[in-house]
């Protein structure tokens, strides 16, 4: 079809809690409307996204697009990552809490998401690496960071966002402070720690929202926050009402600034979630940015 514009359109059928009928029937014909052909690519496992990048993202593609949860935009952008794709990458989120689309304000619904891509401006933003392993929003570990791929697939979809909540209300119960070691390179954290976790992003697991006023997901820095372990219900309670204000410096066991790089020292290797996915961590860890790394649609 001479004139047309060439889009791959990548698709996690197993993500999400709403699966309408005709989704996407009605999001490629909108693509159709736009002017663009679109070839449509589902996973099957994971990597999949990955590969379908690197193998289909050529010159005579116009735009990339993919539709799942956090962790299958992870998988795509490290394919848009590993293959230097400059061009315009859309997301429609289809997870069950989708943290970064809510965070650059994307429709929840797969239709207007889909509209959202073809009239939305290109912003240019960043990403992360924290060790060999490229993340997008969140690298963390402690309280709450294993609900998300600990919580089976078919639980978040039927029961969505409660999922993790019902997930991390479990955890709190058997969770142990790690002392960890963080070196900023401006300075030099040491204590016991509940949650460390570096973040480009307003919400955690939609549980923990953050200061979206001091954070932008283009201004090349992450955000590190770092909670101390309480000792008694006085400085629980400090911490959890610092927390929901967003008032961190009110709380001396909270620690929140920007950094662009960092080495986390931890006693042990671990288990980290890198946007909601398991990630391995290392006895030295070392985060590094990646500015103006894709150029999002939204």
């Amino acid at each position: 079809m001479s004139g047309f514009k060439r889009l791959i359109f990548i698709i996690n059928p197993n993500a999400g809690v709403h699966k309408k009928e005709g989704v996407f029937t009605g999001i490629v014909n909108m693509f159709f409307d736009y002017g663009y052909t679109t070839t449509v690519l589902f996973t099957r496992k994971a990597g999949d996204a990955t590969e379908f990048v690197e193998k289909f993202a050529t010159s005579s593609v116009d735009l990339i697009v993919c539709m799942g949860g956090d962790g299958t935009l992870n998988e795509t952008l490290r394919g848009v990552n590993n293959v230097k794709w400059r061009k315009p990458f859309g997301y429609i989120p289809a997870g069950s809490t989708n943290d970064y689309a809510s965070s650059l304000g994307l429709p929840t619904d797969p239709i207007e998401a889909a509209k959202r891509i073809m009239t939305g401006k290109v912003r240019s933003l960043d990403l992360g690496m924290f060790n060999d392993s490229l993340f997008v929003y969140t690298a963390c570990v402690g309280l709450f960071t294993n609900t998300s791929y600990e919580t089976p697939q078919k639980v978040k979809n039927i029961i969505g966002h409660l999922a993790y909540v019902l997930e991390g209300m479990k955890d709190m119960t058997q969770f142990k402070p790690v002392y960890v070691k963080i070196d900023t390179g401006e300075q030099v954290l040491e204590d016991n720690y509940i949650y460390v976790g570096i973040c480009n992003t307003y919400s955690l697991g939609g549980v923990m929202k953050l200061d979206d006023s001091a954070i932008d997901l283009g201004d090349g820095a992450y955000e590190l926050l770092a909670i101390s372990m309480p000792r008694d219900i006085f400085q629980t309670t400090n911490i959890i009402t610092a927390l929901l204000t967003q008032k961190y410096e009110t709380c001396n066991l909270i620690h929140f600034s920007k950094i662009t790089h960092c080495e986390i020292y931890y006693p042990r290797p671990g288990d980290w979630s890198l946007d909601g996915e398991r990630g391995k961590g290392k006895e030295k860890n070392v985060f590094d940015i990646i500015p103006d790394a894709v150029n999002f649609l939204c």
